[in-house]
């Protein structure tokens, strides 16, 4: 797609004020070129979006439909899904540019997560509780309301796929906001929704940045925020939603600690290491960031990943051949060279990598940045500690087990962690230890629509996925019905029992 073209999103549409929109230029960043406009939504387009949802949730037939119908439809979601995945994962390519063999892979499963949703909704079940005399008490889900979802643009998708499934699952109608810089799958999506049965209103998409993204977060009117992003933007999102009240999910930053014993082939372990660290060319929160590598495979596994980094082909993410695209932009290209210079700086090895590769002309406006390796660090480096989010390895030695446990849990992040080990008893042993959401032994990034996906610590509150993000869209009310065949006569009896 070589044209610009301008998308509207839905609340933009028609202005409801006077402020007159910015058209954002959306870009390749495999190429540096505009390929899309798409306009900035306005404060008061935000208003006028979430006003919207909350008529549809209000007086629309969403949130009333049966569950079996609703199930249905998401079904019938998944399928339209997976009739234009090829037109999605191109998109996204070309937007976010992660290579299409990455892409590709990964779209694949969007439609699971519907499909994973419209299964809990269908086998859901309302507790009936225990309790004394003559009762029956059980309790009712109900969905929260307008909910808001900010999506980042490293997984554009998926990760709205995630949360929307189980949002629109429960019967709430949601406002989405995507990252400035990678809207055009969800605009995408959202259509091929709607073309396939999703009633209007109950899902309206905002586009723009930080002030777009604060109002959603801030609207007295929104029930629950999920957000994935960074930190900071998480702790504004907890302050702004804890003023009303509000339910809050923030999956954020990371800074994924790698434990490497030397009972596994080093080998081995390089090429875990280096899927763990450079898919998606390190631009995920749960990336590979630090490997803690046991002494005796130290210098085996540093050599091994270096040249597996080495190796890896660096171009068009739009050519299947590709294994490495581009980072999303100038800006975040910039602060990943400068944190690797500043590793260099505090006395970490440039073992591969540590600059701009050699490109085509064609790609030479784009924001790559090599595969590369950080021996020899130590856990009081700035690389060490701060999220790079870039493809970039920090290699530090250690001892003992206690050792790698207290150096991995040394740090502010817990989203992600890795454990590589054949002595399977210190596997479940220390991914115990590790204070991570999440942990993966012999393997990284594996996800499933089951598996709940969060943080501790500054990486956030709530799960995304499995049953937990499903119930958490959801308010439980309680009933309690007498079923004895008197009446409740307090004051009138003589020895009345129980007071409540």
């Amino acid at each position: 797609m070589n044209e610009t073209k301008t998308l509207r999103p839905d609340a933009a549409a028609t202005p409801v004020d006077a402020v007159v929109r910015r058209d954002r230029a959306i870009i390749n960043p495999a190429t540096g070129k505009v390929i899309h406009t798409v306009p900035d939504s306005t404060v008061c387009e935000v208003d006028k979006a979430v006003e919207i949802a909350r008529t549809a949730f209000e007086s629309g037939p969403w949130p009333r439909m049966p569950r079996s119908e609703r199930a249905r439809h998401l079904l019938r979601f998944a399928d339209a899904i997976e009739a234009n995945t090829e037109t999605l994962f191109q998109l996204e390519t070309r937007n976010n540019g992660r290579p299409i063999t990455e892409t590709r892979a990964q779209l694949a499963r969007v439609p699971e997560w519907f499909r994973y949703n419209a299964g809990l909704l269908a086998a859901q079940r309302d507790a009936v509780l225990p309790g004394d005399g003559p009762y029956l008490t059980y309790q009712r889900r109900s969905p929260l309301g307008v909910c808001g979802i900010i999506t980042p643009f490293n997984h554009p998708l998926l990760i709205l796929a995630r949360s929307l499934s189980a949002a629109l699952a429960t019967g709430n109608t949601v406002v989405v906001k995507p990252s400035e810089m990678t809207p055009l799958t969800t605009l995408a999506l959202i259509d091929i929704l709607r073309d396939a049965g999703l009633p209007e209103a109950v899902v309206t998409v905002v586009t723009g940045g930080h002030e777009v993204g604060a109002r959603l977060t801030g609207h007295p009117d929104v029930a629950k925020i999920t957000l994935t992003g960074g930190t900071e933007a998480g702790r504004a999102a907890a302050v702004a939603t804890a003023a009303r009240f509000a339910r809050v999910t923030a999956e954020l930053g990371g800074k994924t600690p790698v434990i490497v014993f030397d009972d596994i082939d080093p080998l081995v372990a390089a090429e875990g290491a280096a899927f763990a660290a450079f898919v998606a060319a390190g631009q995920s929160c749960v990336a590979g960031s630090r490997f803690l590598v046991q002494r005796g495979i130290y210098d085996a596994f540093v050599e091994a990943l270096s040249a597996r980094a080495s190796a890896i082909r660096i171009g068009d993410p739009e050519q299947p051949r590709t294994q490495l695209g581009p980072l999303i932009s100038s800006v975040q290209r910039d602060k990943v060279l400068r944190l690797i210079a500043t590793g260099a700086q505090e006395g970490a090895r440039i073992a591969a990598g540590g600059g701009v590769p050699d490109l085509p002309a064609e790609l030479g406006s784009g924001y790559y940045v090599q595969p590369t390796v950080l021996a020899d660090a130590t856990m009081s480096m700035t690389v060490a500690r701060e999220e790079i989010f870039g493809p970039v390895a920090v290699v530090v030695p250690f001892d003992g087990e206690d050792e790698a446990v207290t150096m991995a849990n040394d740090n502010r992040f817990g989203l992600g962690a890795g454990v590589w080990t054949r002595d399977i008893g210190r596997g479940h042993r220390v991914a115990d230890r590790v204070v991570a959401g999440m942990v993966w032994v012999n393997d990284h990034h594996r996800l499933e629509p089951s598996l709940p996906w969060g943080g501790v610590k500054e990486s956030g509150t709530g799960r995304d996925a499995g049953q937990e993000s499903f119930d958490d869209f959801t308010w439980v009310k309680t009933v309690v019905v007498r079923t004895a065949a008197d009446d409740v006569d307090w004051y009138g009896s003589a020895e009345p029992g129980r007071l409540n």
